[in-house]
């Protein structure tokens, strides 16, 4: 048990390590840090190494970058709820897939995430409240995620590959039996077959020009040695001259 000399120091240290935007302090043993609406803009890049608890929810926060969070190893609980977050990037969560418990990104204005971005990743996750756009990574995803279960039924397509599945919860469209990466493949074989289509409509009009130009060649030559005296002529001629002679 620590005496009072050695948890005023600890206290010490945390407050030195914490970010001047933000409130540290030591619960049960535990470094929390919270930063709540504290107008911020970016993840503070000067958390202490040792905290466990971070809150950052309720802030104007856009962009989860790549190895935000890549010094905090005991990091438990990351509360990123109420922002303004669009971009998760594919290492955003590298260095506390295997710590992070709760992971909260609710309420905020992610359409879409790398497959990458979630993968290791054994915490609860809220993603309720953000506008999804329902298609066959989102699927991919979701495979693989531990979602909240309190909070699994506020995952909402807000657009989707089929307009009919938007505004719908995902989770029932997928245990209806819809596949979008199904979508996104006949997608995909659509595109090849214009692709192709386009190139042999344009190899067919390159054939039916080159013959056509050809033939008006072969026209014009045909002419030019038809308007040329023939060789019988020639030599009646040349015949009618040496009689003259």
């Amino acid at each position: 048990m620590l005496t009072e000399p050695h948890l005023w120091l600890s206290s010490f240290e945390i407050f030195m390590a914490c970010p001047k935007s933000c409130h540290c302090m030591e619960k049960s043993g535990l470094t929390v840090v919270q930063c709540m609406s504290r107008n911020l803009e970016n993840i503070p890049s000067d958390l202490p190494r040792d905290t466990v608890v971070l809150l950052l929810a309720s802030n104007h926060i856009t962009k989860i970058p790549n190895q935000a969070f890549k010094e905090l190893y005991r990091l438990q609980e990351l509360d990123l709820s109420n922002n303004e977050i669009e971009t998760v990037d594919v290492g955003a969560f590298q260095g506390v897939s295997d710590s992070l418990r709760v992971l909260d990104l609710s309420n905020n204005r992610i359409q879409s995430v790398p497959k990458e971005a979630f993968s290791r990743l054994r915490a609860k996750i809220s993603l309720s409240n953000n506008p999804w756009h329902c298609e066959c990574t989102l699927q991919e995803v979701l495979r693989e995620l531990r979602l909240d279960p309190d909070t699994v039924n506020e995952v909402n397509c807000h657009t989707a590959v089929q307009e009919e599945y938007a505004g719908k919860p995902v989770i029932q469209v997928l245990d209806s039996g819809i596949n979008f990466c199904n979508f996104h493949h006949k997608t995909t074989d659509v595109a090849m077959f214009v692709t192709m289509f386009g190139w042999f409509t344009m190899v067919i009009a390159y054939v039916i020009y080159y013959v056509r130009h050809n033939q008006e060649d072969a026209r014009r030559h045909l002419e030019y040695l038809k308007s040329l005296p023939s060789s019988s002529q020639i030599s009646k001629d040349f015949d009618t001259i040496s009689t003259v002679l």
